[in-house]
């Protein structure tokens, strides 16, 4: 049976669907996380550790003091942290989906589902990656952790903002010029916003001269990998519940023969 017009589903419907999306999503890349991740941290913590047993003055000058959660704590928690996120971030997706219905021009439920994942992939994560990698445990001075929390915030915002001008540089053109002239107004629109915040924005060199680059790009990709598998899962999820549920509608909807 062809997917025809229904109804569109109950803004509670689609949250619904999207914090589940998430929290599944969530705790996947806190799995990915878990095992491709943990040991990267763990030798960066044994480096900040021997780094700072051997700035200690001698004969316990220094007192140390306890962590407020032990190592295994962090581990525990690193799956409650990603599937809350996660579902924070499938809400926040289930909410775009509906605030921009009328907007889309695919009216396939599940990819548009998957192509809003995909938009929040480039946007949220991979524009700010590119200016603001990750850095592991012993890297970054404590001293400009605000400052640079700060300008994180503004590259995801600014990231969102460049996929943005990419989606209004690719409808501009109208839908009667050829495909690659749409698509060059699009990718134009996202570079322009996307190489302004990079210029305008500071950069922080804050990496220690002796920290191994191996670790830091192994931390990195990690990192990285760990929002690609979470938006990755929160798109495909929330485009099969969708589809699913656009199913489910169309064969309870009486025919009209």
């Amino acid at each position: 049976m062809p997917l025809t017009a229904t109804a569109a589903p109950s803004f509670v419907t689609v949250l619904v669907r999207g914090l589940l999306a998430g929290l599944l999503a969530g705790l996947l890349a806190g799995a990915f996380a878990y095992v491709v991740g943990e040991p990267h941290v763990e030798a960066a913590i044994a480096i900040e550790e021997a780094a700072s047993a051997h700035a200690e003055p001698a004969a316990g000058a220094h007192d140390h003091e306890d962590a407020l959660v032990g190592r295994n704590g962090q581990r525990g928690g690193l799956f409650l942290a990603t599937g809350l996120f996660g579902a924070a971030m499938g809400g926040l997706l289930a909410t775009a989906y509906v605030l921009l219905a009328r907007r889309r021009r695919i009216h396939d439920d599940g990819r548009s589902g998957l192509l809003l994942a995909g938009a929040a992939l480039l946007g949220a994560v991979l524009v700010p990656f590119l200016k603001y990698p990750a850095n592991p445990p012993a890297v970054g001075d404590p001293a400009t952790i605000n400052q640079r929390t700060v300008t994180y915030l503004l590259m995801v915002v600014l990231g969102l903002v460049a996929v943005w001008a990419g989606s209004l540089g690719y409808r501009s053109v109208g839908a009667q010029a050829p495909l690659w002239q749409r698509a060059a107004a699009g990718v134009g629109g996202f570079l322009l916003v996307s190489v302004v915040s990079y210029v305008v924005l500071p950069s922080f060199q804050e990496v220690p001269a002796d920290f191994p680059a191996t670790l830091l790009w192994d931390f990195r990709l990690a990192s990285l990998g760990t929002q690609v598998v979470l938006w990755t899962g929160i798109g495909l999820l929330f485009a099969a519940l969708m589809h699913h549920d656009r199913r489910r509608r169309i064969a309870a909807t009486p025919s009209s023969a």
